[in-house]
């Protein structure tokens, strides 16, 4: 108790707003890590962004404070994952947590058989959802319908394999090196393998090593963040909104226009010019982008007008604004 007190204490509000990348345990599920988290920094709230399974292992970026608002633009990173797949044996669940459903002899395979399938997943591959899953149908997770013993049909999703390497073979696993997109299912992938080797297969196990930015080298044990915390230098592990965002273009308001942001008013096209005072193509409708004041501080999420939006070009007459999505300073 007087730890916990002690680490609340250490947090006040000198954290501030951001991401933290850390490192999940396994038999951890997501949610027992902000749990944990959230008790020892007190007040922030507290949320995360990509899920990992909880016998999976690797980076899972935590979002605190106003962090939680942005989850929706971080789930667009690109991750990386190591994975052994065993060959020979399908699972309830795609992986080794289920019950194994069937088992073919893997003897007749050769490397160069299984290095050929693989090699055929990269690019665009279409998925079909595990029923172990968090998706929805008809408003209902798969894995309760899976849980109560019902297959619901469901319908194949294109995902994006950016890279898939075989780091070594041994006797039926088969140890991979994945670099995808969102939405991305590795022991879907690992299932999927197996079928077009003729054999079935299920994910034995799962590391992610990176999300984005954020790095397993450069991640943090729950205990990491404790100490940390402690000592008072978790705030040089937090990363800033602005840099969890990069991937957004920014553009500068005026001080004037800046003020009214911060209360969610729209900022007029003729208020905006490109971040660096340099200038750039048009912007595309809806496109979602960062909103600074003229010092550099990160105001808010906007939203490009239908119209699309030159800021170099913009007009005094021009009726055009860009929208406010989300608020991220205090006004």
């Amino acid at each position: 108790m007087v730890m916990a007190t002690r680490m609340r204490e250490a947090a006040g509000s000198t954290l501030g707003d951001g991401v933290l990348n850390v490192n999940k345990a396994r038999g951890w599920t997501s949610h027992d890590v902000v749990a944990k988290l959230r008790g020892m920094l007190g007040g922030p709230k507290i949320g995360h962004a990509g899920t990992l399974d909880p016998a999976a292992t690797g980076v899972l970026p935590v979002l605190v404070g106003r962090g939680t608002r942005i989850a929706e633009y971080l789930m667009d990173w690109d991750k990386e994952y190591r994975a052994v797949l065993r060959l020979g044996e399908t699972t309830d669940t795609q992986d080794a947590t289920g019950t194994v459903l069937t088992q073919h002899a893997t003897t007749g395979l050769t490397e160069d058989a299984i290095r050929g399938a693989i090699a055929r997943f990269q690019g665009r591959v279409a998925q079909v959802p595990p029923m172990y899953s968090a998706v929805k149908v008809g408003g209902v997770p798969l894995y309760k319908a899976a849980r109560a013993g019902r297959t619901v049909p469901r319908e194949s999703r294109e995902v994006t394999v950016h890279g898939i390497d075989v780091l070594g073979v041994v006797g039926r696993d088969v140890s991979l090196r994945i670099v995808c997109s969102k939405g991305t299912y590795i022991r879907t992938l690992c299932a999927d393998i197996g079928e077009a080797l003729g054999v079935g297969g299920h994910l034995l196990a799962l590391e992610r090593r990176r999300v984005g930015p954020l790095t397993l080298e450069r991640a943090l044990s729950v205990e990491d963040v404790g100490s940390r915390l402690l000592a008072g230098l978790l705030v040089e592990d937090l990363m800033p909104l602005d840099t969890a965002l990069q991937a957004l273009p920014a553009l500068v308001v005026d001080e004037a226009t800046a003020g009214r942001v911060l209360h969610g008013v729209p900022a007029p096209a003729r208020s905006v010019r490109w971040e660096g005072g340099g200038s750039g193509a048009e912007l595309p409708a809806e496109q979602p982008v960062r909103l600074k004041d003229p010092w550099g501080r990160l105001l808010a999420i906007g939203m490009v007008p239908a119209g699309g939006l030159r800021p170099e070009r913009s007009v005094e007459s021009s009726e055009l604004a860009v929208s406010i999505l989300k608020v991220l300073a205090d006004a």
